[in-house]
């Protein structure tokens, strides 16, 4: 895992972005396509401004995927990441992707939701996975104790009251009795499978999280620890977000 701290939120986003872009260029170059995950949430603003900003990239030969969603919550509601990511990023591109898998969280059955989603992703070998870390240190909606074993692609999870909060703490929600308590993530071995990875991860408020990822031990306790594991991940953090790293 390689650990790159900006100046600036702005700079770490600026760099996770570039990051990002050369990743599903190349992607394009070698195999004349790419597969991407793409990742919601305060941290990931500056990182998809510049993603979309990028030069160079074919977007019609680029297949996006969706990293999770909470359950029963309308497409229609501010916090909602289908809604997120087609303001923020699908609608900002300069042309559309060859296809965007969006999670319903409003599916009749989040099981059949999840199974629908594993067999389009069981299809593609994923370049590049934007993700974040949860002030609880969850990757995805993956709380702590996170699931390391399990091979499905999307899991129906139970979040936690830190998860919760968090999402409160945000200003996505009115109340923590609005939060959802329920969510469809893809799982941390699916995101482990990406041929890279890059997380970013400013604020001061994610900190500890930040430390346990890079400096604890690989728990599911910590569930972002598990990047350690990875050859290819990239860890893009700012002066606060690093600020309880040793040294």
């Amino acid at each position: 895992m390689n650990v790159i701290i900006s100046d600036t939120k702005q700079a770490c986003g600026e760099a996770a972005g570039g990051h990002a872009a050369r990743a599903i260029r190349e992607a394009i170059a070698a195999r004349g396509g790419a597969a991407i995950i793409v990742a919601t949430g305060a941290s990931q603003f500056e990182m998809l401004g510049a993603l979309v900003a990028a030069d160079g990239i074919d977007w019609p030969k680029v297949t996006c995927f969706h990293l999770d969603e909470y359950i029963s919550l309308p497409a229609s509601h501010p916090a909602s990441f289908r809604r997120y990511l087609k303001e923020r990023f699908v609608d900002r591109l300069p042309a559309p992707p060859a296809a965007f898998h969006y999670v319903s969280g409003e599916a009749a059955d989040p099981h059949a939701e999840c199974r629908r989603l594993g067999e389009l992703i069981r299809a593609h070998t994923i370049d590049a996975a934007m993700v974040g870390i949860g002030e609880n240190g969850h990757l995805a909606f993956n709380d702590p104790p996170a699931d390391f074993e399990t091979t499905e692609p999307y899991l129906v999870v139970d979040l936690d009251e830190a998860c919760r909060r968090q999402q409160l703490g945000e200003g996505w929600f009115e109340s923590l009795d609005n939060v959802p308590q329920r969510a469809i993530s893809m799982s941390v071995r699916q995101i482990m499978a990406s041929r890279a990875i890059v997380c970013t991860v400013p604020d001061a408020r994610k900190a500890e999280a930040v430390r346990k990822t890079i400096e604890g031990p690989v728990t599911p306790d910590a569930p972002a620890s598990i990047l350690q594991e990875h050859a290819a991940a990239a860890l893009y953090l700012d002066p606060a977000s690093a600020s309880h790293l040793a040294g």
